[in-house]
């Protein structure tokens, strides 16, 4: 789960982590009101969207007072950011962060990121931060150091004297860093983190270390952990059919394709994906209903199928072992009822009550395309939806 900046700036300042955060804005007044709230004549305005390179797509400005902070906030709220990381469908600003300007010595990069190849927490660092460190990371990638974390004993001191090091700190400034980074570690793990990234960590005018610009991402499976958190998401951020999706605890990533895939078990739900590409078809999604999904569950599943207007097919592959066949078929009518089917549909039932599956389906008069064999249903579904794709 992700959160905007101004909300990873909050829990900072809660592990003592200078940062240079503010208050969020939701209209230009509101901007306005934060700006004069902090003081002083030097102003950012931050737009607040779950994507990086907002600088380079033109949703961090400066601003010298507090009528260009409104001005600004005008232009930049509701308006669609392109980056990167959104893809060319951008990502609409919906809210704002309003800080105070900070002199900048120097700009370096930091992070903690959960490594699940080495079984712990990567601890990266570089003194060649800023907005050119993805540019860094793929030319120079001997600029950027990294430490590996042993959950076990957490951070050492040794590792963080390195990092300073490689940083070029004085010795006041390691002090500064070592405390910082501690805190940061403290963070990660008390709340659950995925990353937490500061790009920049700056050296102010006056010498000292501060986070500058902060992502921090959270592990979704964590989150009955921490209620506080989960009430820091953003449904404006989130892909509507992968919201729907979360309120049926389904396993749901939408993808480009045109053939709506409904799979129990992610090895399942890759080799399904795997052979339709084999066939010259496209996914349309990854959906994992999961081992003991309810006929609930399973309905919701096929309405988040079906909403998706490039869907022109649907392929619903099951292998019941704790998941029922009939419990899958039942789903699939209930939903068919309220939705109107105008694709053609493949299933493929195999295992537990698959031939009371297979029955209840018959009986509902759907149109349904079925066969036992995976291949063959594949084949079926990716001519169905109009064969291979360009």
């Amino acid at each position: 789960m992700k959160i905007h900046e101004h909300q990873a700036a909050e829990l900072l300042s809660q592990y003592q982590v200078p940062n240079a955060g503010g208050p969020a804005a939701f209209t230009p007044a509101e901007a306005a009101e934060a700006a004069s709230s902090l003081g002083g004549d030097l102003f950012v305005v931050k737009a607040q969207i779950h994507a990086g390179g907002r600088g380079k797509a033109g949703g961090v400005k400066l601003a010298h007072s507090i009528a260009e902070v409104e001005k600004i906030a005008g232009e930049l709220l509701g308006k669609t950011l392109v980056t990167k990381q959104t893809g060319p469908q951008g990502k609409v600003v919906h809210r704002l962060m309003v800080t105070r300007g900070v002199s900048i010595q120097k700009e370096f990069y930091l992070s903690f990121v959960m490594d699940g190849a080495n079984e712990g927490v990567t601890l990266m660092a570089s003194a060649e931060g800023g907005m050119e460190i993805e540019e860094t990371a793929a030319h120079h990638p001997e600029k950027i150091a990294r430490c590996l974390i042993d959950p076990v004993v957490g951070l050492r001191s040794f590792q963080i004297r390195r990092v300073a090091h490689t940083l070029g700190l004085t010795k006041e400034q390691e002090k500064e860093f070592a405390a910082m980074a501690g805190n940061l570690y403290r963070l990660f793990i008390d709340k659950d983190c995925s990353l937490i990234e500061l790009n920049p960590l700056i050296l102010t005018g006056e010498g000292h270390l501060m986070a500058l610009d902060i992502k921090m991402d959270f592990d979704g499976n964590a989150l009955f952990r921490h209620p506080e958190l989960a009430e820091l998401a953003d449904p404006l951020e989130e892909d509507p059919k992968e919201a729907e999706a979360g309120k049926y605890r389904l396993n749901y990533i939408p993808l480009t394709g045109n053939i709506g895939c409904m799979v129990n078990g992610a090895g399942l739900a890759m080799a399904t994906m795997d052979i339709i590409k084999a066939f010259g078809g496209e996914p349309a999604n990854f959906l994992d209903v999961g081992g003991g999904a309810s006929a609930e569950q399973v309905a919701g599943a096929f309405r988040i199928l079906l909403s998706d207007p490039h869907v022109q097919g649907l392929f619903i592959n099951i292998f019941g072992g704790i998941m029922r066949c009939d419990v899958l078929a039942e789903g699939i009518v209930e939903a068919a009822r309220q939705v109107e089917v105008k694709v053609p549909m493949v299933v493929r039932l195999q295992g537990t009550n698959a031939d009371i599956g297979k029955k209840l389906l018959n009986a509902s008069g759907l149109d349904i395309h079925s066969t036992d064999d995976l291949a063959e249903a594949a084949h079926l579904i990716v001519s169905l939806s109009g064969g291979k794709r360009a």
